[in-house]
């Protein structure tokens, strides 16, 4: 008994003198949180209007259509995957996801800075997809939930353990405010800055790092890391080197298994190797470093924390909720425009 009071008045004497030593998560013993309840994580439900079986009756081929054209496309180019997931992050997280990334023509999210890069060939993937869904159950499916299946199959088909995705969401009938494109987290952000942009969209600290976990596949432009360029690292020296020949050169964000969907991207933050500045500080704050050693020791908590933070971030919704229309002509243009599509890296575009 007098060791068990002895042992509480030092838990309280250390509370009063310093009280972040006991908010301050254990990283050489936390591999999971404690509300993950026998190492399961806590379900996340659909937002208000969707639904995981939505389509069941109405376009009962929808899951088998998808997963096929998606798994043709990757046999052929595996780069897709991660062109899918930077569209759904791109088009969830400024204004909901509602696939108002796809719309063309003037005022288009995908003529602003944050989105110039994105894969166009993922991009006409979605619009195939989209092709052969309504050519088998007519246009009952949205180009927004074509896009969030797409994604979760292409990362199934890369390594993941895939994961239920909620449907029934619309399109919408115009582009994203410009000013929520720009609140896309920038690859030079350090992690108290991706904090605070992540929780403006009720996404906390352990979704930041399982969703910043996709760059375990992908390459990026040497411009996105240009600014590490001056730091002292050999690994740094490396990357500057890998570029001075061709700036136009793609990096693998993974370094160690750049197109297999699985924890080594974490390993390699903790042996200082991550290509962004975003990435590579995460291991610098303590509110995301003990998630970052954590999934490096668990690849079945980063999968099934990757499943619930992609579930929440496609239950984003913007002001407006979940409104719009089903695109029955192009996942490019709201109906009753006309269309005018090109196929190669100089992009789309439609008109009135």
């Amino acid at each position: 008994m007098a060791s068990s009071r002895t042992a509480a008045v030092l838990v309280l004497v250390a509370a009063v003198l310093c009280p972040a030593a006991l908010s301050k998560p254990s990283t050489a013993f936390i591999s999971m949180p404690t509300d993950h309840v026998g190492g399961r994580i806590p379900p996340v439900s659909p937002a208000d209007g969707l639904a995981f079986n939505f389509h069941a009756d109405s376009c009962p081929q929808l899951q088998d259509v998808v997963r096929s054209a998606v798994q043709t496309a990757l046999q052929s180019e595996i780069a897709l995957t991660a062109g899918l997931l930077r569209i759904f992050f791109h088009d969830c997280f400024p204004h909901g996801c509602d696939a108002s990334l796809l719309l063309t023509g003037d005022g288009s999210e995908l003529q602003l800075p944050p989105n110039l890069t994105l894969q166009p060939r993922a991009l006409e993937l979605i619009e195939s997809i989209r092709a052969k869904v309504h050519a088998a159950c007519g246009p009952v499916v949205s180009c927004a939930d074509i896009t969030a299946l797409a994604t979760r199959d292409a990362v199934a088909f890369s390594g993941d353990q895939g994961y239920d995705v909620p449907l029934s969401r619309f399109d919408s009938l115009a582009p994203a405010p410009s000013s929520a494109v720009f609140d896309l987290p920038q690859a030079s952000s350090n992690a108290a800055t991706l904090i605070d942009v992540f929780q403006t969209r009720n996404l906390d600290n352990v979704d930041l790092v399982a969703l910043s976990g996709g760059h375990t596949i992908g390459k990026s432009h040497f411009s996105s890391f240009s600014n590490r360029f001056s730091e002292n690292s050999d690994f740094v020296r490396s990357l500057a080197s890998n570029c001075s020949g061709d700036f136009n050169r793609l990096q693998d964000l993974d370094v160690t298994t750049p197109d297999v969907f699985d924890i080594n991207y974490f390993t390699n933050l903790q042996q200082g190797k991550g290509v962004f500045t975003s990435d590579q500080k995460l291991t610098a704050d303590w509110r995301t470093e003990w998630v970052v050693n954590g999934f490096a020791g668990n690849h079945w908590w980063f999968f099934g924390q990757f499943a619930a933070s992609m579930t929440k971030l496609g239950n984003l919704q913007g002001p407006q909720g979940n409104v719009g229309e089903i695109r029955r002509n192009s996942c490019f243009v709201r109906n009753g425009q006309s269309i005018i599509t090109t196929t190669s890296d100089e992009g789309l575009s439609a008109s009135a």
